[in-house]
């Protein structure tokens, strides 16, 4: 469900969704001029570039040695995904703004099988990177400046008490997908509102829409304050723990066409926090003495997210319906890059200690962020919980983002495996 400094970070974004920037973003040459260094400036153009024989190569043997049983998963749900029908619609992809063809679907399907397989049976580093280096085409972000520059933030799914019928403690609602909700049939990316008489409008305020009560009836489930719901609709996904202990998993449904502004931003920008001392505790510890005043601030973010139940072993999901995995898969953007293929991040991450390491990792490219408009950003998925929360509020990071896909040649002999049939349920 990235973008500015935003609560993302801290927090997150589908989703999803939304999908999402960190505690701190809480938040060849394209031209010849000078080019503002800023992550969130709408890539024009080509978004990717392809590496020649005499360009240095990424260090794959590096991410290889990081692979783990998340990056077996992630790969899995990535051949999955290329299994059903409706992922050929996304292909064949070609650079944005050329008719450059980056990928056939036969190939960015083959490249993930034949990933699988390198994985499984290679030995060593020294043997992967060969054999590797020997099948893969290389293409590189252009990112944000003429270094090729990509800011990486992390995202994670928040655990929070709630309960599926209001109450004193549990007033504050996640609502259903609203029938009059328009969007983009392939893209997902909300067209506004369709009214009674057939014409398409912006969507109100946040705080309009919450004043008005227009959504009453469709609530989902209730949480126990605004900020707990904002953060969710924020990351996009949640894991609820209702009072008799049972656990309900909520994710994304859509959102409205409202401008996203991130609540780590407007923090900054009230002079309440320094970025230096921006944190999701930060937050909710100024959110109990000020609750009005963070509402005001919350309302400033008019990109208002809706959500459904999700069952456990489908959660979280990504935006390509499939689901993620900690350290293994990225949300960009996906008007720009190819879903669900190969990515390789190398860059510096942020440890419990609170210290970044380098970070030289393969994951897959498996969801949207729902700030992240453009070639320089990228959101690292973390995992679930409060661990996973310490690692994305820090993660702020630049570094050099990759895609790989099989050379032509090599194709044929990466078939898509066929789904296997499930048993018909026993009578």
């Amino acid at each position: 469900m990235l973008d500015r400094i935003t609560l993302r970070g801290a927090l997150r974004t589908a989703l999803r969704v939304v999908p999402i920037v960190t505690a701190l973003a809480l938040a060849g040459c394209r031209t010849q001029q000078a080019v503002p260094e800023d992550p969130d400036r709408p890539t024009d153009g080509p978004a990717l570039v392809k590496l020649g024989p005499n360009d240095p190569k990424p260090d794959v043997g590096a991410a290889y040695g990081r692979k783990s049983f998340y990056l077996d998963r992630s790969v899995n749900e990535s051949v999955g995904w290329f299994q059903k029908p409706s992922a050929q619609s996304w292909f064949p992809f070609r650079n944005q703004g050329t008719n450059e063809e980056v990928c056939t679907f036969e190939q960015a399907a083959a490249s993930v099988v034949a990933f699988r397989e390198l994985l499984k049976n290679s030995s060593s580093a020294e043997e992967f990177t060969t054999k590797f280096n020997e099948m893969f085409d290389v293409w590189q972000s252009v990112g944000y400046n003429d270094k090729r520059d990509v800011r990486f933030t992390g995202y994670f799914s928040p655990t929070f008490k709630a309960d599926r019928s209001p109450s004193d403690r549990f007033k504050y609602p996640l609502y259903r997908r609203p029938a009059e909700l328009m969007s983009d049939p392939k893209t997902g990316q909300p067209l506004g509102r369709r009214m009674p008489d057939g014409s398409t409008q912006p969507w109100p305020t946040r705080a309009e829409i919450e004043a008005s009560g227009m959504f009453k009836g469709t609530e989902l489930v209730w949480l126990e304050s605004a900020l707990d719901a904002y953060i969710v609709q924020v990351n996009g996904s949640a894991k609820l723990i209702m009072p008799d202990e049972s656990v309900m998993y909520v994710g994304y449904a859509g959102k409205t066409d409202g401008e996203y502004v991130g609540l780590g931003t407007s923090f900054m920008e009230a002079g309440i926090l320094k970025k230096s001392e921006l944190s999701l505790a930060a937050i909710r510890r100024y959110g109990k003495q000020h609750p009005e005043e963070v509402q005001k601030l919350i309302n400033r973010n008019n990109s208002y997210v809706f959500f459904q139940e999700y069952p456990a072993g489908g959660w979280p999901a990504g935006s390509l319906g499939v689901r993620v995995n900690e350290d293994a898969s990225i949300a960009t953007d996906k008007s720009i890059f190819p879903r669900g293929g190969i990515v390789m991040v190398d860059t510096v991450a942020n440890t419990y200690k609170g210290n970044m390491v380098e970070y030289k990792n393969f994951m897959l490219d498996q969801d949207t962020g729902g700030a992240i408009r453009a070639a320089g950003r990228a959101d690292l998925y973390m995992g679930a919980g409060a661990a996973a929360e310490l690692l994305a509020g820090g993660q702020y990071s630049t570094g050099r983002m990759y895609y790989f896909f099989l050379k032509p040649e090599y194709v044929a002999q990466y078939p898509l495996p066929t789904p296997e049939k499930r048993a018909p349920a026993a009578k």
